[in-house]
């Protein structure tokens, strides 16, 4: 018997069939997992904080992104920076996974002393011919639009990501997101493919029948519409849907709120995002079992309650921002089948607890959301590692965002000579 050789990376990508799902080796192949990350989580631009992870002088956030790990502070100047959580001594890491607040970066290992500006400081027994101007901390590039906290491990930075700054920048103004405070964050680990973890972040075709806490306030009828063999009530709903939205998007629209979707998400951009303005179901104002506000306390100054939803999507995160409250949450991959997500929840910076909000009733929906999606991905993964799965049709109708990020995919592997 001739052993069969296993198909190199882009002859997979070549052998997916247009308007299908990918093929296993894909989701489950250690070789495949290490080049996305290099591909699109060293040399692309992530969300991986938010302002209020560091809201004073001194506060430092560390996140690990595959082999890197990555120190976000904030400086005496009160600016967000970004470095390698690395001693330029011996390498050592400088602070582990979390949150922490120090005075100044010190080394556990040998006690080398940097400064928040990144600078080295004190390094003793060196000598005097030692120049510590040499040995600053290696910055990143790092990036603030409302309270994302963007970095790029690469040593060049996708330019178009000033596209993202640009288009989402005023969708946030209004919501001061920079004078938020975490209510509550929520980290898991999603036993599936990263890529599986945001195919199933970008349909919403499962979610009728999944999300009963999500559908109280999420229309489904926002990510496709399929009129084929429906009934005539069903028919009668979704025009209805149509009218209802357009006319409160008009609404929104007068008093200067921006609706319209804008998509980057092309084979071509580095930067892929889409953003739009959704109503909300019912009182249309925040994603709550009553689809009322969570928070008493609106963000920025805002007055009106009923401001649907600003979403932004990234190619590993996703945000909602209402009148009251924001869920913000990002992906990164862990190994071919494991994908860490963190959630976290904003409210007004002087929101108070048990005052302004209850956390259950602010985080109900999207808690329980996140652990469905979980064990769908779980489901789905598992599936696709069995010998009988044969990549099917992606809906027209409702899963169009999924060939889009294939393709994307699939482009973003090319420009690097994959």
């Amino acid at each position: 018997m001739v052993a069969t050789l296993p198909q190199t990376h882009r002859e997979l990508l070549d052998s997916r069939k247009s308007g299908h799902g990918m093929p296993a080796e894909l989701f489950g192949r250690q070789d495949v997992f290490e080049t996305d990350v290099d591909v699109f989580f060293q040399k692309l631009w992530l969300f991986v904080a938010v302002t209020a992870d560091v809201p004073e002088p001194g506060d430092v956030y560390t996140v690990d992104i595959g082999k890197s790990s990555i120190m976000i502070l904030r400086d005496d100047d009160e600016n967000v920076r970004a470095y390698r959580n690395v001693c330029r001594h011996r390498g050592a890491r400088l602070k582990p996974a979390g949150k922490s607040t120090v005075g100044m970066l010190v080394c556990p290992y040998h006690q080398w002393t940097y400064d928040l500006d990144g600078s080295l400081r004190h390094a003793t027994h060196m000598g005097k011919e030692f120049d510590t101007k040499c040995r600053s901390l290696i910055p990143v590039h790092v990036k603030v639009v409302g309270a994302h906290i963007f970095v790029c491990l690469a040593d060049e930075a996708p330019e178009d990501f000033s596209k993202l700054e640009t288009i989402m920048t005023p969708r946030f103004a209004a919501h001061d997101m920079q004078r938020t405070k975490i209510a509550h964050e929520m980290t898991i680990v999603e036993n599936g493919n990263w890529k599986l973890v945001m195919e199933n972040n970008r349909e919403c075709y499962h979610c009728a029948g999944t999300h009963p806490e999500l559908t109280q306030s999420f229309l489904a009828h926002d990510f496709g519409f399929c009129p084929d063999g429906q009934s005539e009530d069903a028919l009668r709903d979704y025009n209805e849907y149509l009218a209802r939205s357009a006319a409160r998007k008009e609404e929104w629209e007068k008093d200067g709120y921006i609706c319209e979707a804008f998509e980057s998400v092309d084979e071509n951009v580095e930067t892929n995002f889409r953003s739009q303005r959704l109503a909300i179901a019912g009182d249309c104002e925040s994603q709550t079992m009553d689809t009322k506000v969570a928070s008493t306390k609106l963000l920025g100054n805002l007055r009106r309650r009923d401001l649907g939803d600003m979403h932004m999507w990234t190619h590993h995160s996703w945000t909602h921002v209402m009148s009251d409250h924001a869920v913000v949450a990002y992906i990164l991959p862990l190994a071919p089948d494991k994908t860490v997500v963190r959630t976290m929840w904003l409210v007004h910076e002087d929101a108070v607890e048990g005052v302004d909000y209850d956390v259950k009733n602010l985080t109900e929906v999207w808690t329980a959301t996140t652990q469905q999606d979980a064990n769908l991905v779980a489901i789905t993964h598992s599936g696709t590692q069995d010998p009988g799965y044969i990549p099917g049709p992606y809906s027209a109708y409702t899963e169009g965002a999924l060939d889009q990020f294939a393709r994307w995919y699939d482009a973003r592997l090319k420009a690097q000579g994959v």
